[in-house]
C-alpha cells in the first residue's frame, strides 16, 4: 500500500516507472512476425462471410465495384459507377470478344489485375525479404519486394505481373504495383492503360482458413475514378497444374463460331 501511495503521489516517477513499460510493450509488438501466408489458395465459394473493417476502411471515397455488366455494345456503354473516359469507352463500344478468341491472342495472358480475382487457384510462398504468388492462371508469377525499395523508373520494362512492392499494416499484407501492360480491366472490353497504379491487401481470418483480399485500381488514361473488388480465398490442400494453353483452342472457337 505504501508503494502504491508513494506512485500515486509522485506523477513524474510513475511516468519514470510506466513510460519505459509502455515503450518496451510496443517494440515488442512490433516485433512480432507477420503471419504467414504461405499455402495453396482457391476462390472461396462463400466462406469467410463477411467483408474485413479492417481492409474496406481503406477504400477510397471515389472507389466504386467494378462489376462485368456485359457487352457494352448491347449494354449501351454501361459500366456501372466506373467514370470511363471517353477514349476508353470508345474503344470498348467497339469491342468484339471473337477477336480474343484467336490462333494468336487466345493464349496471350491478362495482367494480374483481371487475373487474381479470376477462377483459379495460387500458392504463396514467403520469407521476410519477398513473397511470391504462383498463379495457375497463365503460369504467371509474383515477386513482392518487402525490403524496403522503392519503384524503378519509367524505363524499366511494363509486364503482364508489373512491379511490386509490399509492407506489413499489423496483420495485413499491403502490395503496391505499378509497371503493368496495357491490358484487360473486365471481360467486356474495358482495358486498363500502361500507367495503371494497383493497391491489394491481403488479410487472413484468425483460424487461417481464409484470405480476404481488396483491390484498388488508378489509372488517369482510362478512369476518372477508381475501381475496387473484394475477394475471398480459402486455404487448401493442393498445389497449381500447368495451365497449358494450346492456341489451337482459339481455332476451334472461330470454327464453331463462339464459345458453347
Amino acid at each position: 500500500m505504501a508503494r502504491a501511495s508513494r506512485l500515486q503521489s509522485s506523477p513524474s516517477l510513475l511516468r519514470w516507472v510506466t513510460v519505459p513499460l509502455l515503450l518496451g510493450a510496443a517494440a515488442l509488438a512490433q516485433a512480432q512476425p507477420p503471419p504467414s501466408l504461405e499455402g495453396f489458395w482457391w476462390p472461396g465459394r462463400g466462406g469467410g462471410a463477411g467483408r474485413m473493417p479492417e481492409l474496406t476502411s481503406h477504400f477510397p471515397e471515389d472507389g466504386v465495384p467494378m462489376r462485368d455488366l456485359g457487352l457494352p455494345s448491347r449494354t449501351g456503354g454501361d459500366f456501372g459507377a466506373l467514370d470511363v473516359k471517353p477514349e476508353a469507352l470508345a474503344a470498348a463500344m467497339k469491342w468484339n470478344p471473337m477477336d480474343e478468341e484467336t490462333v494468336s491472342r487466345v493464349c496471350k495472358p491478362p495482367t494480374i489485375i483481371y487475373g487474381m480475382p479470376g477462377p483459379f487457384p495460387f500458392e504463396i510462398y514467403q520469407s521476410d525479404k519477398l513473397i511470391v504468388f504462383r498463379l495457375e492462371y497463365y503460369d504467371q508469377t509474383r515477386v513482392i519486394f518487402l525490403d524496403g525499395r522503392e519503384h524503378p523508373g519509367d524505363d524499366y520494362p511494363h509486364t503482364t505481373v508489373g512491379h511490386s512492392i509490399g509492407r506489413w499494416d499489423g496483420d495485413t499484407l499491403v502490395i503496391d504495383t505499378t509497371h503493368l501492360s496495357e491490358s484487360t480491366l473486365m471481360g467486356n472490353g474495358l482495358r486498363h492503360s500502361d500507367q495503371v497504379h494497383l493497391i491489394e491487401r491481403y488479410r487472413m481470418t484468425p483460424d487461417g482458413a481464409y484470405l480476404h483480399w481488396t483491390q484498388v485500381v488508378e489509372d488517369p488514361v482510362v478512369l476518372g475514378n477508381r475501381g475496387i473488388r473484394y475477394n475471398v480465398f480459402q486455404r487448401q490442400d493442393g498445389h497449381v497444374y500447368p495451365y497449358d494453353c494450346d492456341p489451337a483452342y482459339g481455332q476451334s472457337i472461330q470454327d464453331r463460331g463462339g464459345q458453347d
